[in-house]
């Protein structure tokens, strides 16, 4: 078969693409989305509300996939900084609603930690993740260079994410893609990994 062939195809996710996007986006998260609902199985359950309801942070309407021999290889979901906040407060509003009372403490305890500070005219990537099968094939480098022509279209200035510190290999594909480190966040809870890198990239 021929690279070309071979190369993903990025597109704006559909609603048949749910189960493969609300998987990668679970994974995206790493130890954050089960330790906020309280396992891996409720973390899918409030991702897939969140995919199928307009104006958070896991709407279909942000989420960009790569295909590559017509299956789901990887996921971007990404927005400008300035809807950021009201996105994460529905993100928010619609989990509480799936999760019992006495998740609720320690939810609203990690959504208070996660207190990313992109610049203010910056295009955010909330997530963006390749399943196993698929890795070094170019297909984290394709969903970055979506994020990055959405970002040029809506006059953002920059594009920004974060990725776990001790996550090398992720740090080297997104320094490679011209991002540098602008600072550092504290782990989401005690024991849950050394924190997190800020990355920025000039457009």
């Amino acid at each position: 078969m021929s690279a070309e062939a071979d190369a993903p195809v990025v597109r704006p996710a559909r609603p048949d693409d749910e189960d493969a996007v609300v998987a990668l986006l679970l994974e995206s998260g790493g130890v954050v989305y089960p330790r906020f609902a309280g396992s891996a199985e409720a973390a899918l359950r409030i991702l897939r509300g969140g995919f199928r309801r307009a104006g958070n942070t896991a709407s279909a309407e942000i989420v960009t996939v790569a295909e590559v021999d017509g299956q789901v290889a990887g996921v971007v979901a990404a927005f400008p900084v300035g809807e950021g906040a009201a996105r994460a407060r529905r993100y928010l509003r619609l989990s509480l609603a799936r999760l019992p009372p006495w998740r609720w403490v320690q939810a609203l305890r990690i959504f208070g930690t996660l207190r990313p500070t992109p610049p203010p005219h910056a295009f955010y990537v909330d997530a963006v993740a390749t399943s196993a099968d698929h890795r070094r094939r170019g297909v984290a480098s394709a969903l970055l260079g979506a994020a990055t022509n959405q970002a040029r279209e809506r006059g953002c200035t920059h594009l920004a994410l974060e990725t776990e510190i001790e996550n090398a290999a992720a740090r080297t594909l997104y320094h490679g893609d011209g991002f540098e480190e602008a600072g550092t966040l504290p782990p989401v809870a005690e024991g849950l990994g050394e924190g997190y890198v800020c990355l920025v990239k000039a457009l």
